[in-house]
């Protein structure tokens, strides 16, 4: 089976949409699916057998893409959407997987070609769009609701990432054939670094006789690092050796944040690491008295919280949306978004040796249960065999079941 995924994307770069764009890549890899990806012209080749990489003619002014709706992103879909369309004129394919806003072109195209799709649904479009900067164009906004409610009635089948997501979904069109696939937590199946590798790591950040509280991901505003250096003055007077450090952010983001903590006089107590491989931060992690992840809007699960989960490590998570669809009270220390809470949280997880035990090893217990790879696959799996337009041409089930049941979701 031949299919055409395509991702108004980056690929491959270590942050959110592009990570679970990989996963999925990997996953149909895995299941024996032929693959050709759709991309933009930025990005690191990353490659499974079976799939070919086809990029948009390089925009000469466009080196990088920032997260978020941008005039850029609007020229870089245009150009992706003629390749599309040139791509479905020479090829065969059995079906579309497509990601985020190339849902909006693919319902026309499946029409003009006669090819099924399924819709990849990584985010509310509307609400991310009310979110940023073009949030004051009421219109707009109008525009992307029709247009995300369009696809949720059109397309054949629809991959949620989230409990929340699904649920949005579920109130548009509750009879499109539907799976949620949460992502997988990166490098599960890496090697822990070892022992050694940590604690040089350490000794290169200053880190002994110091307690590391660490954060891993983007510096995008909606992230809450505001909130986490605001609650870090209020940490750093009651505990004087506890240092931040920081893994991810662009360039200038990360020379921003330096000058923001010098001017608060928190620049012996922050460290930036800046962006590094997804497989680098296992050393970050693994050196973590506690993990943070102080994001204020949202209604996706970040990609980090599936990771940290799975490290073992003590979460204190502010408690919207995005955090309590995977995290509770067993698994992680859930707080308000203010700064006196979440340092009231950090404080309590560094004087409470058995809490932070008791919440490490119940989040790892719960992503090695819910979040793994053979879960993954056998939804993956379920969403080509239930959608009748695909199925007669999907490969063969993994495990040879004459017929795929829907796979259930822990919480269900």
């Amino acid at each position: 089976m031949k299919v055409l995924m395509i991702a108004p994307q980056p690929y491959f770069e270590p942050r959110g949409t592009p990570i679970s764009v990989y996963q999925r890549l990997h996953g149909l890899a895995a299941l024996g699916y032929e693959v050709d990806l759709l991309t933009y012209h930025i990005g690191k080749d990353v490659t499974f057998p079976g799939m070919q990489i086809h990029r948009i003619p390089p925009i000469p002014f466009i080196h990088a893409i920032k997260i978020g709706p941008s005039y850029a992103k609007l020229l870089l879909d245009l150009v992706l959407l003629l390749k599309a369309i040139l791509m479905l004129w020479r090829n065969r394919y059995h079906a579309m997987h497509v990601h985020e806003e190339a849902g909006f072109f693919a319902m026309v195209l499946s029409r003009l070609f006669g090819v099924p799709y399924i819709y990849d649904m990584h985010s509310c479009l509307a609400q991310q769009l009310a979110n940023s900067r073009y949030g004051r164009y009421p219109i707009l906004v109008k525009i992307f609701e029709v247009l995300e409610r369009r696809v949720l009635h059109t397309c054949d089948g629809l991959i949620t990432i989230g409990a929340d997501l699904e649920e949005r979904a579920m109130a548009i069109n509750n009879m499109v054939k539907h799976v949620r696939v949460e992502n997988l937590p990166v490098h599960v199946t890496d090697p822990a670094p070892a022992p050694a590798t940590v604690e040089q790591l350490r000794a290169e950040l200053g880190l002994i006789g110091r307690t590391p509280i660490v954060y891993t991901g983007t510096f995008e505003p909606y992230q809450g690092l505001d909130l986490l250096f605001a609650s870090a003055a209020l940490v750093v007077q009651q505990a004087p050796h506890v240092c931040f450090v920081l893994v991810g952010g662009r360039l200038d983001q990360v020379a921003d944040w330096k000058a923001e903590i010098a001017k608060q006089g928190l620049q012996d107590h922050v460290i930036f690491v800046g962006a590094v491989a997804p497989a680098e931060t296992l050393a970050y992690l693994e050196l973590a008295h506690i993990l943070v992840s102080p994001r204020t809007t949202g209604l996706s699960v970040p990609l980090k919280v599936y990771t940290y989960m799975y490290a073992g490590k003590p979460i204190i998570a502010t408690d919207i949306i995005a955090h309590s669809q995977v995290l509770d009270g067993t698994s992680a220390l859930l707080v308000p978004s203010t700064k006196e809470a979440f340092a009231d949280g950090i404080v309590k997880l560094m004087d409470d040796t058995t809490l932070r035990k008791q919440l490490g090893a119940c989040a790892h217990e719960v992503a090695k249960q819910r979040f793994n790879s053979e879960s993954y696959l056998l939804k993956l799996e379920w969403i080509y065999h239930a959608i009748p337009a695909i199925a007669s041409g999907a490969v063969p089930a993994v495990h040879a079941r004459p017929a795929v049941a829907k796979p259930k979701v822990a919480s269900e």
